[in-house]
């Protein structure tokens, strides 16, 4: 009998070795949950920290008033410029930025060049779109040969030459899609005469390109020896598109 019993305690106690407690249960729920929250938590607060950063550094940089860039086409410029460096594709010191925001009239000054590290706006001009882009305001938009159209997108400065247009500066397109066809398309920065508010009194808005961004003739040789080699240049437009398809828009790990 007692060889009996103690077989049955033996049972007893491997049965009971599997079983969890209520109070177990759910502490070790209670732990996963607060683990999944603490992840959320350090995500969100990384979130926070890069817009707050981005904002202050936006605050800190004297626009001026009457020509101020919009804060949110900035924040899409600087994680494409910051995530460009982490590529490889920008240098670890470059600070130069340049944006041209086309969602604004063309008759306005919408090209910033902006130096990051001493947080002022180098040059602030005027800046063309393609001929079959848009009129006054920029519309469509093509990565495609003879299309005569801009493209969106970042691109890195490369290096000057002098063409039919005079002294130009070679882009290459960062945007699978999107830009990556400039370089072969002929997409570069060139001074022009049509980009100038003489031209936009007369023709109601400034004259067009065949899709490169072209600055007024005076700027050139002084905006293009600024941006040359290896820098960042941003061309926006809110196309939905693109926006959600860009892997430089995209949070890098």
């Amino acid at each position: 009998m007692n060889g009996f019993y103690g077989v049955l305690g033996l049972v007893y106690m491997v049965t009971t070795s599997f079983y969890l407690s209520p109070s177990t249960v759910v502490k070790n729920e209670n732990a996963s949950t607060t683990k999944i929250e603490k992840v959320a938590d350090t995500k969100s607060e990384k979130n926070t920290a890069v817009v707050s950063s981005s904002e202050g550094l936006y605050k800190s940089i004297e626009f001026d008033p009457e020509h101020e860039l919009n804060y949110e086409v900035f924040s899409k410029a600087l994680t494409g410029f910051e995530n460009l460096k982490k590529a490889g594709l920008l240098t670890q010191d470059s600070h130069l930025l340049t944006i041209c925001d086309f969602s604004m009239s063309s008759n306005t000054k919408r090209l910033w060049v902006i130096d990051l590290n001493d947080k002022k706006v180098v040059f602030n001009s005027l800046v063309a779109h393609g001929k079959n882009t848009g009129e006054e305001f920029a519309t469509n938009f093509s990565n495609t040969e003879s299309s005569r159209q801009s493209s969106l997108g970042f691109y890195i400065t490369d290096a000057t030459y002098q063409g039919d247009n005079g002294y130009s500066l070679r882009l290459l397109g960062m945007d699978k899609g999107f830009n990556d066809a400039a370089y072969k398309r002929a997409i570069v920065m060139h001074g022009a005469d049509y980009v100038s508010d003489e031209f936009a009194t007369v023709h109601k808005r400034i004259g067009r390109s065949w899709g490169c961004p072209a600055i007024p003739r005076e700027l050139t040789q002084s905006m293009i020896n600024t941006i040359k080699g290896k820098n960042c240049l941003f061309i926006y437009y809110p196309d939905q598109k693109y926006l959600s398809e860009s892997e430089w828009l995209k949070a890098q790990g």
